[in-house]
């Protein structure tokens, strides 16, 4: 079961009554974090805070709680894996079609409805318990925002902008949920950190995606540890402890197919898209991250042109981004609206045409290798909108990109430690 995918988790219930022996935590605690009021009781009782939510197995249940809790929503099936049906919704449109798909792959299981947390920080938690220890493998944090599904997010091991008392917290709730759980092996939970105030998102009683990367971070083999747990060992018996400090920083980044699939609008949310991981290690944040993205096949520049458009929301915290690039001697190009932004802020920029106002435009500038890096953060979605475009020819031609404001402030972060240090020789 700890180490099973969808299949197993769907089984684990009837296994279990039918007395099939499951080692590990049981599918008991598994089904506990799996229903929400179950384990709603579980927070509520270990005073663990987490986002305004409700289940529905009906439209009219659903359009019940939209009404209590109000947009944007996150709509999701239950006992799936993979953000399958998953969407952030801000309108009762979008809900409505979101949420009947949600309750087809849910089948006879509710769907989930959740506040959604806008600019939160996400933080991925792997460790080991076995019923009366417990020991934190891992603590990541997202460089993407929430919203993004954490097998699609880069994230960073250790955290590199969590305060102590917010790290503590976390360490707190993760041994208060392994114990109530009563988890013999590995457990992973999702939090949301927003205005100081760290939510769980949710809580897995098994293995998740993220267990290699914190072994190799560690240094530590977590699924055999989780292994001899599960067939009995003790915590205390295998000797295992938390590792305080890491000498290093470790990045891991995700690899997409959109090379395979140009049709595919490379646009990152809760639904999973890629295929496969790499890391980047160093002592550094900055040169672990540009490892990370080399190793994911997209090498970042030191030099040369930088193209940036983004929707209104992010245009003011995209300025402090643009001028560091200008800093760094980058050439700055933006259609009008981002460029008008970056003038009225003493940021010299070059204007160019959206695809739809003529040419020469944005995407002949990409296809005339005239643009080294792109920062698109997305205003519509689907094959006929500029931004599609502008994303699928960087595909095609193999020019970086990132569709986050986060990930373009670790991309410029990451560029000036490089120049500074060479990394890249």
């Amino acid at each position: 079961m700890q180490f099973g995918g969808q299949t197993p988790l769907k089984l684990a219930m009837e296994l279990y009554k039918n007395k099939v022996n499951i080692i590990g935590t049981s599918p008991v605690s598994i089904d506990i974090a799996e229903d929400r009021k179950k384990f709603d009781k579980i927070l509520a009782k270990l005073k663990i805070p987490r986002p305004e939510n409700g289940t529905a197995y009906s439209m009219d249940e659903a359009w019940k709680i939209v009404k209590q809790i109000g947009y944007p929503l996150l709509v999701r099936p239950s006992y799936v894996l993979g953000g399958r049906a998953m969407e952030i919704v801000y309108d009762d449109e979008s809900f409505k079609k979101f949420a009947k798909e949600a309750f087809i792959v849910s089948e006879k299981h509710p769907i989930l409805i959740d506040r959604f947390l806008e600019d939160a920080v996400e933080v991925d938690v792997d460790c080991v318990a076995d019923g009366v220890d417990v020991v934190i493998a891992g603590i990541m944090e997202h460089i993407e925002e929430a919203g993004i599904h954490s097998g699609d997010s880069a994230c960073v091991l250790p955290p590199i902008t969590l305060r102590k008392d917010i790290i503590d917290r976390i360490k707190d709730y993760t041994y208060k949920l392994a114990l109530e759980l009563k988890v013999k092996g590995l457990m992973n939970v999702q939090y949301a950190i927003k205005n100081d105030i760290v939510y769980v998102l949710e809580v897995n009683p098994r293995a998740s995606r993220t267990v290699p990367f914190v072994s190799k971070a560690t240094g530590t083999p977590w699924a055999k540890i989780a292994t001899k747990i599960m067939i009995g060992k003790s915590i205390k018996e295998l000797g295992v402890k938390e590792k305080p400090n890491l000498n290093w920083v470790a990045v891991k980044e995700s690899v997409f197919p959109f090379s395979k699939f140009p049709g595919v609008d490379s646009v990152l949310g809760p639904e999973m898209k890629s295929t496969g991981e790499v890391m980047g290690i160093d002592v550094d944040f900055g040169r672990a991250y540009y490892k990370s993205q080399i190793a994911a096949g997209q090498k970042l520049p030191l030099s040369g042109s930088v193209f940036i458009s983004v929707k209104n929301k992010d245009k003011r915290d995209m300025v402090f981004i643009a001028k560091k690039f200008e800093d760094m001697g980058f050439r700055i190009i933006a259609t009008e609206g981002t460029a008008n932004a970056f003038l009225s802020s003493g940021i010299k920029v070059e204007k160019v045409k959206k695809v739809h106002e003529g040419r020469p435009n944005i995407v002949d500038l990409i296809k005339d290798k005239k643009v080294d890096l792109i920062i698109n953060t997305p205003v519509g979605k689907g094959p006929r909108s500029d931004d599609f475009e502008i994303r699928r020819t960087a595909i095609i031609l193999g020019v970086p990109y990132t569709t986050t404001l986060s990930g373009a402030q670790a991309s410029c972060y990451c560029n000036r430690v490089s120049k500074k240090k060479r990394c890249y020789d």
